[in-house]
């Protein structure tokens, strides 16, 4: 265990790397830990109390050494660290060095810029100032000086050449500022061209027109600039696209790394378990389902690892699917730039032209009138106002887009990429609608100079030379007006492209995001830089509010990194207080050890009864085995196996949990640091940079308020504030360029490659806009031909129309139809399923009786066969009746007799087939009305699955149920037991017993399968029909007795009347045997040896009889077996019919299994009864052998023997019986293959079927959509041409409207989407921490759950395995023998099962996908048919109509022909009429011109009079009206266009109206009598000139009408008949136009005739391919079949041939495992041996350790103590011997020598001195004295006697001495305070565990305080606190050994106050020492 845990650790430790450098020593500190505690385990009993607490210091010896180990990787760690990031500046310096180019030539950009605007500004300011030079002079100093300091500050910048972080921060710096200093120019700009403007009012008008063109050319400059930044962006957005990919390949590679570290772990760990695994099961039981849970916990973390890779994989396929819309919609706003910047050019370009117009007509405009010179100076001025305002309000939107963006770039979640996906929409809408706005003020220009120019025209009537100019510029503005068509119908291009970039930027991802961002940049910018020139300086005031805002925000950023950092360090220092924590619980679990090991030892007690009880257990288990099915088996072994498991998953699961938890805490506090680290040094740089930026700026503000004294006070605060704006926009600019190089140092790797990729996308955008170039000629070109085409549909839809009427009544009542079809062949299809399903079980039914029929057939040739060899017998009886005896021909009588016999009971047989054959039609009748009922029972279930969600409810409902069902199955399985017991003399056992199996199978699959389908109503009737059709069974059973006792009485007669032979014969041998042994020898040799040849020829004769017989009887028998065989199969068949009623109403899924059921025992029995015939042919040939071998001796010896008859009459008898048995296990499994032969053969036929059906249905399918498809477009064109032509009249009149609300709703929803992106980031934070939360506990709440429906369910099958066991203790006496059969059979058949199971499996699912197929194709072909059948109606429909018309062609022709003849008679009288008739037509025709002319002067004079009046009124008012100008121009051309048209259609369907007429009158002259006619056409003629002079008439009123209000508006209006005439020449043109688009749509006419012949002619070619097809189909399928038949021969024989392979096999698979067993058992104890030697190598080197540590130890203490001793030797306390030598004198003379004594003791003096000392000087103590105090003795302190001692100088001196010693003993001074803890006495038990188990206590001790003593008493003196004199462990029976810890006093003799213990009082200790001396 120890060494596993090690592995683990270390396992871990490599996996982890270097994040888990820390990880890895702790688990390595509790590997060594948890190993020492075991090992002190099992060694606590055997070794001492000094070896524990050795192994407590080496321990912790040890936890040191991996902490310094530990310690060092950290370093090694940290190097590598130090020197990856050396390597990664370096890199970052190089890129930063090739970014340091870019900014430079961006600089020289820039800088060229600032020149052009310069320029621009010198000259604006030159033309102010000669407008405004008596106003005041403005010196032109400020750009130059401006320019001045960005050239200085420019310089300076580039002193230093080493390209560091300083110097790119200085280029971004410089380009910053430039870029500014170029707004700034631009807005100067626009405030000059402001005075510039206001000056113009004042002076000329010519000085105006130079000013605009100015300006033109710096808005193509400006333009110009703007493409360059966009390329500059485009480029950006590359490389970050590239940085993005490269983050998402490193991220999968990361987890797919991680996952294969994961796998690799848990394969280890798997290993580890399965070699540790055995070796533990000895020992610890605990051990080895701890080892269980944990596989199975590494098993589930393995499923759930593949999930998530999956997962991953799934979202990897979306990210790249979205990346790809995201990169197409790139493409196609690209394109829709593109587009916008051609129409804006293409409209700049219209401007210049139409001004230039107006230049050159400005000095007619100057002669002619004054007051239009004073309307159009009162026009500009107001115009440039609500310009100046309107850009101003575009110029705020931009700024706050600018600021937006900004933020939006700080902010990287998905949930606000979503909303800048959704305002880079709005933001490009907004732009679309600005564009728009420009289009329209470009049109009211457009009209403004339509106006002047028809003033001008009024104004210029008298000069002709002008009409040529007017009419060019009439051309010239109807091709714009055409250019504004294709502009507005290009703009709803783009509203409906938009609409389709909102559904597509829902779906877009990260890199969309990022282009949009850049995007809106752009157009943005653009937009900034042409509104900059139009700004006055009060915007700006603004931008000094928002920079100083910005400056705030600013602020509160780098307080909130400071707060940040603050909490980083706060969070380091709460992740030492939790490892502080950590340890101490490290510490708790090795108390917890410690008790877990006593706990060890009881339950390994509790594990040796629980062993016995598992042994008494399995010994139930393996009787209880043996009577089960191996399915009961794996379900309890599962089940408790996974019990065992899922109770040691959840500690698994605990502890990677911590360690997960540990280690994201080390990885997210590792990053914070970092990160921290990172944020530091930048901000650092930032705020030098700032300081720089400072000083730079204070000294150019004082620069620049030198030079800006002269100007106004007005321009010194602009430009203040100008400046102030720069140094704040730098500190923006800084903040993004420390953003933009965190990217940078991304893109570090990127980099180098990105700047050919970013070429080359240039290239190929350069290629793609000049694609889109020719694409937009393409379109326009398309535009006109749709426009003529138009034309041209409206002719022909307008005599469509009819046409489409009738054709839409048609299609109607063809729908009506389709529909009626449509349920029929729903129900078709219905009663189709029906007859399938009866026609199925027909076919079986067929099987069954040609089977029937082949077997009787079979019957009738054995019968023929039988009658022939009776025939040769008889012959040869006649033959031999004279040799043999009358007992020969006796018993061939009776064999005759029998045969007669058999013949009969064939008859009966042959009877009792036909009533089964009527038994089984009224069964398959009663199975079709059950298929009926099931039909219905398929509608219940449809209806039963929407109440699913009750089932749960009742789900526990049906499991009571399902145990009463249960109960019910146990009493039919007495039932069968009792059957059993009557059955079994008659029935063979093995029967029996597979019907048992069988039926409980199916029952437990029916309820396994019941549980999940069918609800509780339906239970209830399954239940019903279960009970009714066991009924049924019984009857059948009870059938099938009577049946099986009749034949078997059969079978007994037989065996009696050859019994009754054998005897006769047995008598005769018995009677021949007398003979031999009563006749005498001599006498009847000769008579004997002549009756031997005899009986030789006769035995002989009945060897050949007995053969033919037994042939015979073998034949007789097979045909009776068969019989049999037949009525089992009726029966097996029945009892099959009825178990599929039950499975299909109980489970539609479960109807395989059934199958599977039958062909298990088929087969089980097909490999029975081959072995058995094996057996019966192999003791047929031993006999057959033996009776050759004993005749051929019997003939040569010349005698009989009896013996050999009798032997071969008995196996004759056995043979029978074996032969019976043998045969009709053989017919039963010969009727079953056939069943499945024929089962198999029906399949394949099916499936060939349907592939062909499928074959022909995607054939006709392909034809039928050609068809379809071809027929339907002429069609379809039409119906769209119309729509969309009405869609785009509807779309002009509405498109102004909605680009206003557009406008209107995108600046609402910029305002409310602003505030909602905090919002939603939280609130996805949120959402997101829940969702993990509930996760978690989902699941944890999910494996509870499931624990617990495992635990009930393993309760239940208990209950069911013991009711179970008692029935099979009854049923174990009657089925004993047929068990170990079934068991051998089982395993062999288990293999052939499961391959039969799983190809029935996989012919179910393709029957299921085939027929699904089927239905879906019949589906479609109905469909198809039907589509089909009403395109040929409508074709047969056309086909009438053409032939109609040719018809009636043919008949006008022929009409013609003779009217010719007569028409020339009629000549002469119709020419006069004719002249008359012309005349009027002609008269006609002119009034109709002239009337349409005055009509349309009428109007135009109308219009031109609306127009003159709404231009007075707008150059009143200003602007409102123009766009509603614009459009009523555009509607009135077209009411006019479509007024042309429609007059000339009225003219032409007159014209041929009276055609007609024409032809009509002249076929009535023909038919009808010539005068009548003549007066019709008189009467005709009358009338139609009636109507005409009454047509004239009213045309004269208008006339007269129309010439009076043009009096009057001739008097208005008498320059504009110039412009009628011209108008009307227009339209005299557009009737030429209009007449040859009749021509054009003519001849299409003509090309669509032809087309339909065409098409025709392809739908004939149709028709014969498909009967072509249809037959070539057929052959194929006649093909196919022959193709089948032959392999499912081959198939046959292969599986056969398989069959035997696998027999072979079999046995050659047990011996293996046999091999594989014995090789197992020696491997499992080989690893056993070599981890038991491992382990004890393992305690060996730990022991050798620990010795050489106890040597040093001791080597230590014994140089320490000899110290001491040399320290200590020679020293005596002062106090006690002045205590000694005050006593001495005290002391009673009498007995001052004892206290001599005791001083000579303390000095080391021997007793024999002192003796002689004592002798010497008894009278004097004069030497005494002088040799006492020889040394010279310092004064010592008087200690005051107490009262008690100057009382008792009688007492001794030895009592005396004790009395001082014990109060010396108490402290004078007060005792040291010491805590509640130390108090404890010394001997108390707490204090003795702690020297014994706490090895920690000492050895802190021991470390920390090497000069102190440890505590041991707080009572003791402190006077010779510096050395323990006696340990008061040492004085205990249990005290150390250790030299350190024994007693000085044997070597120091000295008196210092002892420690007393409170169990020995001191003067017991004083004694003692005292009896040593």
């Amino acid at each position: 265990m120890s060494s596993w845990l090690g592995g683990l650790g270390s396992g871990l430790g490599q996996s982890l790397g270097q994040v888990g450098g820390s990880l890895a020593s702790l688990t390595g500190q509790i590997s060594n830990f948890t190993k020492d505690m075991l090992l002190e385990g099992t060694e606590e009993v055997e070794a001492e109390l000094p070896n524990s607490r050795r192994k407590e210091i080496e321990a912790i010896h040890a936890i040191l050494r991996s902490e310094n180990e530990r310690l060092k990787k950290l370093c090694t760690d940290l190097e590598e660290k130090h020197e990856a990031s050396e390597l990664q500046i370096k890199q970052q310096s190089a890129s930063y060095r090739h970014q340091l180019q870019q900014k430079e030539v961006e600089i020289s950009h820039l800088k060229a810029r600032q020149i052009a605007l310069q320029d621009q500004l010198l000259k604006l300011q030159s033309a102010a100032q000669l407008v405004s030079s008596g106003a005041g002079s403005v010196p032109a100093t400020t750009a130059s000086s401006a320019f001045g300091y960005g050239i200085s500050h420019h310089a300076s910048a580039f002193h230093d050449d080493d390209m560091d972080f300083g110097d790119i921060i200085s280029s971004q710096q410089e380009i910053n500022r430039l870029s500014n200093e170029v707004s700034r120019l631009e807005s100067e700009v626009g405030h000059w061209r402001h005075i510039a403007q206001t000056s113009k009012a004042q002076g000329s008008n010519s000085f105006d027109q130079n000013e605009i063109y100015k300006l033109q050319n710096i808005i193509k400059e400006l333009k110009q600039n703007r493409s360059q930044e966009i390329d500059d962006h485009q480029h950006e957005m590359s490389v970050l696209q590239n940085a993005h990919q490269q983050k998402l390949t490193e991220i999968t590679r990361r987890h797919r790394e991680e996952l294969t570290d994961y796998e690799e772990r848990i394969e280890e760990l798997e290993n580890l378990l399965q070699q540790g695994g055995s070796g533990i099961a000895v020992t610890d039981h605990s051990k080895v389902h701890e080892m269980q849970k944990t596989i199975q916990v590494l098993q589930t973390e393995k499923v759930e690892s593949t999930k998530k890779i999956e997962e991953l994989v799934n979202k990897i396929e979306d990210i790249s699917k979205k990346l790809s819309s995201a990169e197409n919609d790139r493409d196609i706003l690209r394109k829709e730039q593109e587009r916008i910047n051609v129409e804006n050019r293409q409209i700049m370009e219209e401007c210049e032209s139409l001004k230039l117009e107006c230049s050159k007509l400005q000095p007619y405009a100057m002669k002619q009138s004054d007051a239009m010179t004073e309307k159009k100076r009162i026009l500009p001025q107001s115009a440039s106002v609500e310009e100046v305002f309107r850009l101003q309000q575009a110029l705020s939107d931009a700024e706050n887009e600018i600021v937006r963006l900004s933020n939006l770039n700080q902010d990287n979640s998905l949930a606000e990429d979503n909303l800048k996906l959704k305002r880079q929409v709005q933001v490009l809408e907004k732009d679309n609608s600005l564009l728009s706005q420009e289009k329209e003020e470009l049109q009211i220009s457009l009209v403004k100079l339509n106006n002047e120019y028809e003033v001008i025209k009024s104004t210029a009537t008298r000069n002709m030379d002008l009409d040529s100019e007017l009419h060019d510029l009439r051309l010239n503005l109807e091709a714009k007006e055409q250019e504004l068509n294709q502009s507005i119908t290009e703009k709803e291009i783009l509203i409906a492209e938009l609409e389709e970039l909102d559904k597509q930027n829902q779906e877009a991802t990260e890199h969309m995001i990022l282009i949009k961002d850049q995007l809106s940049k752009q157009q943005t910018e653009g937009d900034s830089v042409i509104s900059k020139l139009k700004k006055d300086l009060n915007d700006e005031i603004k931008k000094f509010h928002q920079l100083e805002d910005d400056k705030m925000n600013i602020t509160k950023e780098f307080n909130v990194q400071k707060e940040k950092l603050i909490q980083s360090e706060l969070v380091l220092n709460d992740l030492r207080l939790t490892n502080q924590k950590l340890e101490d619980k490290v510490e708790d679990l090795v108390d917890q050890l410690n008790k877990s090991q006593e706990n060890n030892l009881n339950i390994q007690k509790e594990n040796f009864e629980l062993k016995e009880h598992i042994k008494q257990k399995e010994e139930e288990l393996s009787r209880v085995r043996d009577e089960l099915t191996q399915s009961h088996n794996q379900d309890s072994k599962s089940n408790f196996k996974d019990d065992l498991l899922k109770e040691k998953e959840a500690e698994v699961r605990n502890l990677k949990q911590n360690l997960s938890e540990i280690e994201q805490l080390n990885e997210n506090f590792k990053k914070v640091a970092f990160d921290l680290k990172m944020e530091n040094e930048k901000l650092i740089l930032a705020c030098e940079d700032v300081r720089h930026q400072l000083e730079e700026s204070v000294a150019g503000n004082n620069q620049i308020s030198l030079q800006k004294h002269t100007i106004v006070e007005a321009l010194k605060m602009e430009k203040g504030q100008l400046e102030a704006e720069l140094c704040r926009a730098e500190k923006r600019l800084l903040e993004e360029a420390n953003k933009y190089e965190q990217t940078i140092e991304e893109l570090s790797n990127a980099r180098n490659l990105s700047t050919s990729a970013l070429q080359l996308e240039h290239e190929h955008l350069i290629k793609l806009s000049q694609e889109k170039d020719f694409e937009i000629a393409e379109l326009k070109k398309s535009i006109e031909q749709m426009d003529t085409d138009h034309k041209e549909t409206k002719k022909i839809l307008s005599s469509s129309l009819e046409e489409r009427k009738q054709l839409i009544q048609l299609t109607n009542e063809k729908e009506i139809f389709i529909e009626e079809l449509k349920e029929r062949s729903s129900e078709l299809q219905e009663e189709l399923d029906k007859y399938t399903q009866a026609l199925r079980k027909n076919e079986i039914l067929k099987q069954a009786i040609e089977e029937k029929d082949r077997s009787l057939g079979s019957m009738k040739e054995e019968n023929n066969h039988l009658k022939e060899e009776l025939e040769r017998l008889r012959e040869q009886q006649s033959r031999a009746a004279p040799m043999t005896e009358p007992k020969t021909l006796d018993s061939i009588t009776e064999l005759e007799s029998e045969v007669l016999q058999l013949n009969t009971i064939k008859d009966h047989l042959e009877e009792e087939i036909k009533q089964h054959q009527r038994i089984i039609e009224d069964q398959n009748q009663s199975k079709m009305q059950l298929l009926q009922s099931l039909q219905e029972q398929k509608k219940e279930m449809d209806e039963v699955k929407y109440q699913h969600e009750q089932m749960n409810v009742t789900h526990t409902q049906r499991l009571v149920e399902k145990d009463e069902e249960i109960k019910n199955l146990q009493r039919t399985i007495e039932q069968i037991k009792t059957q059993l017991h009557e059955e079994r003399q008659d029935v063979p056992t093995e029967n029996t017993d597979i019907f048992q199996e069988t039926k409980v199978q199916s029952l437990n699959i029916e309820n396994g399968s019941e549980k999940h389908d069918l609800s509780k109503a339906e239970t209830d009737k399954l239940v019903k029909g279960i009970k009714e059709r066991e009924l049924e069974i019984k009857l059948l059973n009870e059938k099938n007795i009577s049946l099986t006792k009749q034949i078997d009485q059969l079978s007994k007669d037989e065996v009696g009347k050859l019994t009754q032979i054998i005897q006769q014969k047995d008598l005769e041998i018995q009677a021949l045997h007398a003979r031999i042994s009563s006749a005498s020898y001599t006498q009847d040799v000769v008579y004997l040896q002549q009756q031997l040849q005899a009986y030789a020829m006769e035995r002989e004769q009945m060897l050949a009889v007995l053969s033919e017989k037994t042939r015979e009887n073998s034949h007789l028998k097979t045909e009776y077996h068969k019989m049999i065989d037949i009525v089992a199969a009726k029966e097996a068949a029945l009892i099959k019919l009825q178990d599929e009623n039950k499975k299909l109403s109980s489970t539609f899924e479960s109807s395989g299994q059934d199958m599977f059921r039958e062909t298990i025992q088929n087969l089980s029995r097909i490999i029975r009864e081959k072995d058995i015939e094996i057996d019966a042919l192999s003791q047929k040939c031993q006999t057959l052998l033996t009776v050759l071998q004993t005749s051929s001796t019997g003939n040569e010896v010349g005698g009989v023997n009896s013996n050999q008859f009798e032997e071969l009459l008995q196996e004759r008898d056995k043979l029978k019986q074996q032969v019976k048995k043998m045969e009709e296990w053989k017919q039963q499994v010969m009727t079953t293959v056939q069943n499945m032969q024929h089962e198999s053969a029906q399949l394949q036929e099916e499936l060939h079927q349907l592939q062909a059906q499928v074959l022909v249905d995607s054939d006709n399918n392909s034809k039928l959509q050609v068809d379809y498809t071809g027929l339907i477009q002429s069609y379809e064109q039409n119906e769209t041409k119309l729509k969309n032509f009405g869609q785009e009249l509807a779309q002009v009149q509405h498109s102004i409207g909605q680009l206003c609300n557009t406008k209107d709703l995108l600046l609402g929803k910029l305002d409310i989407i602003s505030p909602q992106l905090s919002s939603e980031s939280s609130l996805t934070s949120q959402s997101a921490e829940t969702l993990r939360t509930i996760k978690r506990d989902i699941s944890s709440e999910s494996s509870k759950q499931e624990i617990e429906e495992l635990r009930k369910s393993l309760q239940e099958k208990d209950e069911t395995i013991r009711t179970l066991q008692e029935n099979n203790h009854r049923l174990s006496d009657s089925i004993a023998a047929t068990s170990e059969l079934g068991r051998k059979e089982h395993e062999q058949t288990d293999s052939e099962i499961r391959q039969l199971k799983e190809k029935q499996d996989i012919l179910q699912k393709s029957l299921k996908e085939k027929d699904l197929l089927i239905k879906a194709k019949s589906d479609q072909l109905l469909s198809l048919n039907e589509n089909f059948t009403n395109k040929v109606n409508e074709n047969e429909l056309l086909r009438q109509a053409v032939t109609n018309l040719k018809e009636r062609t043919l008949i006008l022709e022929m009409e013609i022909g003779k009217l010719k003849g007569e028409n020339e008679k009629i000549v002469e009288t119709s020419r006069e009429k004719e002249t008359n008739y012309q005349a009027l037509q002609e008269t006609n025709m002119k009034f109709s011109m002239m009337l349409r002319e005055k009509e349309f002067e009428c109007h135009s004079m109308k219009e031109k009079a609306l127009a003159f009046e709404q231009l007075l009124k707008e150059k009143e008012q200003g602007k409102t009206g123009e766009l509603n100008q614009l459009l009523n121009a555009v509607k009135s051309m077209q009411e006019k266009t479509v007024m042309f048209q429609q007059e000339r259609d009225q003219v032409m369907l007159a014209l041929k109206q009276k055609q007609m007429e024409n032809t009509a009158v002249q076929n009535e002259v023909y038919f009808h009598f010539k005068e009548t006619e003549l007066e019709r056409l008189r009467n005709h003629l009358l009338e139609s000139e009636d109507s005409y002079t009454r047509e004239a008439l009213a045309a004269e009123d208008r006339e007269a009408k129309l010439r009076k209000k043009v009096t009057l508006l001739e008097e208005k209006l008498v320059s504009s008949s110039n412009a009628m005439e011209n108008a009307s020449h227009q339209a005299s043109l557009q009737v030429e136009s209009l007449q040859e688009q009749l021509n054009v749509v003519s001849k299409q006419r003509d090309e669509a005739a032809l087309q339909l012949s065409v098409s025709r002619e392809q739908v004939k070619q149709y028709a014969l391919s498909l009967s072509n097809l249809q037959m070539v189909l057929e052959h194929f399928q006649q093909e196919e079949k022959a193709m089948y038949s032959t392999e499912l021969e081959k198939h046959k024989q292969l599986i056969a041939e398989w069959k035997k392979k696998a027999e072979n096999l079999e046995g050659k698979l047990v011996s293996l495992q046999e091999s594989l067993d014995e090789a197992n058992a020696a491997l499992d104890s080989a690893s056993r041996l070599t981890e038991q030697l491992d382990l004890k190598e393992e305690q060996i080197e730990e022991l050798k350790k620990q010795n050489e540590l106890r040597q040093e130890m001791l080597n230590d203490v014994q140089k320490k103590l000899m110290n001491l001793v040399n320290s200590t030797e020679g020293k005596v306390d002062k106090v006690l011997m002045r205590n000694l030598f005050i006593g001495h004198f005290h002391t009673p003379k009498n007995k001052r020598h004892e206290v001599l004594r005791l001083m000579g003791s303390i000095l080391d003096i021997k007793r024999e001195e002192i003796d002689q000392l004592l002798n010497e000087d008894q009278g004097s103590v004069t030497r005494w004295m002088t040799g006492w105090l020889g040394g010279g003795s310092k004064s010592v302190p008087n200690t005051p006697l107490r009262p008690n001692q100057q009382s008792q100088f009688n007492s001794s001196f030895s009592e005396l001495f004790v009395k001082f010693l014990e109060t010396e003993s108490h402290p004078s001074v007060p005792p040291p305070k010491l805590s509640v803890h130390d108090m404890k006495p010394l001997d108390s038990p707490g204090r003795r565990k702690l020297e014994t188990n706490v090895p920690e206590s000492f050895k802190d001790a021991a470390e920390s305080r090497p000069g102190r003593r440890t505590d041991v008493n707080p009572f003791l003196a402190p006077r010779s606190a510096a050395v323990p004199l006696i340990n008061p462990a040492g004085l205990g029976p249990a005290g150390p050994g250790h030299l350190l810890l024994k007693p000085i006093s044997d070597v120091l003799p000295t008196f210092t106050p002892l420690p007393v213990l409170p169990d020995n009082s001191a003067g017991v200790v004083l004694k003692d020492l005292l009896k040593q001396q």
